[in-house]
């Protein structure tokens, strides 16, 4: 037996024998130019199914393998090739996300240094629902919501539903002075009330309705489009939380023009991902104030000279106001964990 001359004399190196007839094949480094595919609009994801109109059709679709593990949303703008027919029992392929204009972002809850979830992409406007009553609202989950839309660069807008439990000023009151835009709804069983301003404010827009479970979400998007037929849920009794009764979002086309995307109740939206500077956003009626602070004040509880203690000392609403800002702030500084509703 000749011996294949490997150029060591080492007997310990040994060469891999090629199988025969088998050519490899050379790795062109030319991608696909997929510039001319149509671009359709992600209305629903599903277990790695991806629903999306395209044109008149709903095509259903799967993702291209060269898009590795890039998470695709709902709003998400791509570009598909393959069947395109939108028949039952076809897959077209989804090869290419295009930039995104806007992006609702959340941070896992369960992972500490907050690892980033996109949840929507491309919506205009985030509609931040809230129960008057039953189960009782949470501003400070208003603030993280605030936080988010401006952080994504979406518009907010704060609904306060079941105004016939309770008056919706207290609510309202605490947000006044952001130049916040809000409206009243409210529905007996037989009538509704406000329900024709939401109408008007969310035609012609991409919305995302977000908030805690039993608000009103789904009975909402029910009254602006009766064919959603959207399941709707009740208050545990024992919790005052409402039961999840969206499993995930989705885009549904609004009468005369726009999309409403509504997401599955949260009860948690962690922030650790926001910078600091964008927190003040949310406190517009605080950075007023804060602009009175020295020089890289950090505007925490432990800042002797900040504004922000003179400013809000006697007046109840800007203390609580405050306090909301700093349990988020210091929550970001401390870097631990992402924030969690209810603190």
């Amino acid at each position: 037996m000749v011996r294949r001359d490997i150029g060591t004399d080492d007997p310990r190196v040994r060469v891999r024998r090629g199988r025969k007839g088998k050519k490899s094949r050379r790795r062109s480094k030319d991608r696909v130019d997929y510039s001319d595919a149509p671009i359709g609009q992600v209305i629903a994801v599903d277990r790695g199914r991806y629903r999306v109109r395209l044109g008149e059709v709903d095509v259903r679709a799967v993702k291209a393998r060269e898009l590795g593990r890039h998470a695709i949303v709902v709003g998400d703008r791509v570009r598909l090739v393959g069947d395109l027919s939108g028949r039952a029992d076809t897959l077209a392929r989804l090869v290419e996300v295009t930039p995104r204009s806007t992006e609702l972002t959340r941070s896992a809850e369960d992972t500490p240094g907050g690892r980033e979830k996109p949840m929507v992409a491309n919506a205009d406007l985030m509609v931040i629902v809230t129960a008057c009553a039953d189960p009782p609202p949470r501003p400070r989950m208003i603030d993280r919501c605030l936080v988010a839309a401006y952080a994504g660069g979406i518009s907010p807008l704060l609904v306060a539903t079941k105004a016939d439990l309770a008056p919706a000023a207290p609510l309202l009151d605490q947000f006044t002075g952001l130049g916040l835009p809000s409206l009243v709804t409210s529905f007996d069983g037989e009538a509704w009330e406000g329900l024709e301003g939401l109408s008007e404010a969310v035609r012609g827009h991409t919305c995302v309705l977000v908030g805690h479970s039993g608000v009103g979400k789904s009975t909402l998007t029910n009254a602006l489009i009766p064919e959603a037929a959207r399941r709707t849920g009740e208050v545990n009794a024992v919790t005052g939380r409402g039961r999840h009764t969206s499993t995930g979002a989705v885009a549904l086309e609004l009468p005369g023009g726009g999309w409403l995307i509504d997401t599955p109740g949260i009860r948690s939206f962690g922030l650790a991902h926001v910078e600091i500077d964008d927190l003040l956003a949310a406190f517009a009626d605080l950075a007023e104030a804060a602009n009175q602070c020295p020089r890289r004040c950090s505007h925490t509880a432990d800042e002797v000279e900040c504004a922000l203690d003179a400013w809000a000392r006697g007046d109840a609403r800007r203390e609580a106001r405050l306090d909301s800002f700093r349990r988020l702030l210091e929550t970001k500084l401390s870097a631990a964990e992402p924030w969690q509703v209810g603190h």
